[in-house]
């Protein structure tokens, strides 16, 4: 890249929006389109011609390859690429790279844990990641979604069911692990911008055949639905989803921050295992600021939720609202009113 491009422009101001700017970090390589332009346009940002620094900027970029091996052959060869693309870079003399792989069995575990294969390895790659961090001791790991990933995954909570938090879709930062934020910095791009630009600067990337396969609905939004509505409905669907998120993201913020002073003031000392809230303060708030704040003390409880629906939420504020003496809910978790409280907590 010898000048900047579209692309590199988003991408320098996602980086002085977040005030990291090409700081040291760990960047995910699949191999595919977006993971590598992610990785060469913060090399060049990083670059005396980028004009971010006047001499150029040496800090470690860490190059982080996980290989799933539920491909065979081919994620061999995404991990081979990934690593020869690192080869390409250090011998061009780009100062402070650094490459790390590993290889996980992600369908024998999933398997040995009963858990959704995309799921796990969501969680092992994500975990993965973490450590890579700590261990080079960098603060930020960025991976290459974009604005595409995004629709997508809008569409698919939507098809699925969701609420406010789930519309907020993928988040541009959050915390990963203590001392390590997740960045996507593409997270404003669009998928054709992407490989626009890679062909322009004849680089190659890898394609991941799975992304192929119509038996996962996610690839039947991706390569069927957001083109039919582009085409019959909205030719900008995925900006009006992108920004659809961040407004989400928004109103979910405020009204988690609400949910929380509620939590501070409702809640008294606990009893036992159980959680113990100021019957009084729960009726006068909303229903829907009582639900965030049981979904609050259900994840600092570290209950299960998988099982907690819409449903189950809503019966539970309406529940601390009323006059019932006893609810049940999913995994053993049980609701009882006494006198002016109402105490939660699994039952004994």
């Amino acid at each position: 890249m010898t000048t900047e491009s579209v692309l590199a422009g988003k991408l320098a101001h996602f980086l002085r929006r977040e005030s990291v700017q090409p700081a040291p970090m760990v960047v995910a390589v699949s191999g595919g389109p977006d993971s590598v332009a992610l990785l060469v346009t913060l090399v060049w940002l990083r670059s005396p011609e980028a004009g971010y620094y006047p001499y150029g900027f040496a800090e470690p970029l860490v190059i982080a390859h996980l290989n799933h091996q539920l491909r065979g052959a081919e994620s061999d060869a995404d991990e081979a690429f990934a690593r020869r693309l690192y080869e390409t870079l250090a011998a061009r003399g780009v100062p402070g790279l650094q490459f790390c792989s590993e290889r996980i069995d992600v369908a024998a575990l999933a398997v040995a844990e009963g858990g959704n294969l995309e799921a796990v390895a969501r969680r092992l790659r994500y975990n993965w990641l973490a450590k890579v961090a700590q261990d080079t001791g960098l603060s930020f790991v960025a991976t290459g979604h974009t604005a595409d990933d995004q629709a997508e995954t809008l569409l698919h909570r939507l098809i699925r069911g969701t609420g406010l938090k789930g519309l907020r879709g993928i988040a541009p930062r959050r915390m990963l692990s203590p001392g390590v934020d997740l960045l996507r910095p593409l997270l404003h791009v669009r998928r054709a911008e992407v490989l626009a630009h890679l062909d322009s600067e004849g680089q190659s990337y890898r394609q991941d055949s799975s992304n192929l396969n119509r038996d996962y609905t996610r690839n039947q939004i991706r390569h069927d639905l957001l083109p039919y509505l582009a085409a019959n409905y909205n030719p900008e669907i995925v900006a009006i989803l992108t920004r659809l998120a961040e407004q989400a993201g928004e109103a979910f913020e405020e009204q988690e921050a609400q949910a929380q002073d509620l939590l501070s003031h409702a809640e008294l000392p606990r009893a036992g295992q159980c959680l113990v809230f100021d019957g009084q303060r729960l009726a006068a708030a909303p229903r829907l600021r009582l639900c965030e704040i049981f979904r609050l003390a259900w994840t600092r409880e570290d209950w299960p939720m998988g099982r907690m629906g819409f449903d189950d939420w809503n019966r539970l504020a309406e529940f601390a609202v009323g006059q019932s003496s006893a609810l049940d809910l999913p995994d053993g978790i049980r609701a009882r009113r006494r006198d002016r409280v109402v105490l939660i907590g699994p039952v004994s």
